[in-house]
C-alpha cells in the first residue's frame, strides 16, 4: 500500500471519527433542552397574553376623561388582544391533541415490541453485544465508519471496500482494542472519499430489535435496549432482513 493511499484512508477515518463525535454533542444537548421548550413556549405567550391585558386594562383605567382613547385604537388593541388569545387557546389544542396522538401510538406500539426496527438515524442500539447498520455505496468504493461513546469518545473505526450497492455491517460490541463494551446508545458516522481526496456522508440506517415503547421528550420512541429512537425516524418494522454483509 503506497503512502498517499494510507494518507487518504487516515484522513478517511479522521472524517467519520469527527462526525461521530458531532452526533454525540447533538444528541447529549438536544436531549437535555427538548423536553422543556415546547412547555416553556406555550407559557412564554400565555405570558405575553396576561401581561398584553394587564396593560390595555390599565391604560383604560388611567387615560385622560377629556381625551378618551379613541374608538380606532380601542377597536385595534382589542383585535390585538383576541388574537393574542386565539394564540393561546390554538397552542394548548394543539399540544392535547399531540397528546392524544401519542397516546394513541402508545396503546398500538405493543405490537413492535420483538420486531426488528429499521430507523435513519446516527444512534446505534448495542444490545446483547450485537449491532448493525446498513449504507448504500457504489460496489468497491472505499468506506469507513466511526462509532462515538455518550461521551463524544471514539471507540470503533473501521474500513473497507463496499461490497455491493447496499450492504450491511455489524459490531461485535468490542472497541479498537478487542475491549467489551456495555451495551447501550452509540453514535455512528459512515462516510466515503472521492477521486479528489474530498469526502462525503454516505446514507445508512440503523437496526435494532424493540424492547419497548415509550413517550421521550419530542414524542414517542422506540427503546431497543438502552438505545432510544424516535418513531418518526422508523421506516420499517420486520422480522428479518436481508443484505450485503460486513462483519466487524
Amino acid at each position: 500500500m503506497d503512502t498517499s493511499t494510507v494518507s487518504n484512508e487516515a484522513k478517511l477515518i479522521q472524517a467519520a471519527e469527527a462526525t461521530a463525535k458531532a452526533s454525540a454533542n447533538s444528541t447529549s444537548s438536544s436531549s437535555s433542552s427538548s423536553s422543556s421548550s415546547s412547555s416553556l413556549g406555550l407559557s412564554s405567550l400565555a405570558n405575553n397574553y396576561t401581561t398584553f391585558l394587564t396593560l390595555l386594562t390599565t391604560q383604560l383605567q388611567h387615560q385622560d376623561p377629556s381625551s378618551p382613547m379613541s374608538s380606532d385604537s380601542f377597536t385595534s388593541e382589542l383585535v390585538q388582544f383576541a388574537g393574542t388569545e386565539q394564540q393561546v387557546q390554538t397552542n394548548t389544542n394543539l399540544s392535547t391533541l399531540i397528546s392524544l396522538n401519542e397516546s394513541s401510538q402508545l396503546s398500538s406500539g405493543s405490537q413492535w415490541i420483538g420486531q426488528v426496527a429499521t430507523a435513519t438515524s446516527t444512534t446505534l442500539p448495542l444490545q446483547n453485544s450485537s449491532a448493525s447498520l446498513s449504507f448504500s455505496a457504489t460496489q468497491g468504493q472505499t468506506v469507513a465508519i466511526a462509532v462515538s461513546d455518550s461521551s463524544g469518545k471514539i471507540v470503533k473505526t473501521d474500513t473497507g471496500a463496499a461490497a455491493s450497492s447496499t450492504n450491511t455491517w455489524k459490531w461485535d460490541g468490542t472497541d479498537n482494542s478487542g475491549n467489551k463494551l456495555a451495551d447501550g446508545a452509540y453514535s455512528v458516522s459512515v462516510k466515503t472519499m472521492d477521486s479528489t481526496g474530498t469526502t462525503s456522508d454516505l446514507p445508512f440506517s440503523v437496526s435494532g430489535t424493540v424492547t419497548g415503547v415509550s413517550k421521550g421528550s419530542s414524542g414517542v420512541v422506540v427503546e431497543m435496549g438502552r438505545a432510544s429512537i424516535p418513531v418518526s425516524s422508523v421506516t420499517n418494522f420486520s422480522k428479518a432482513s436481508t443484505a450485503a454483509t460486513t462483519e466487524s
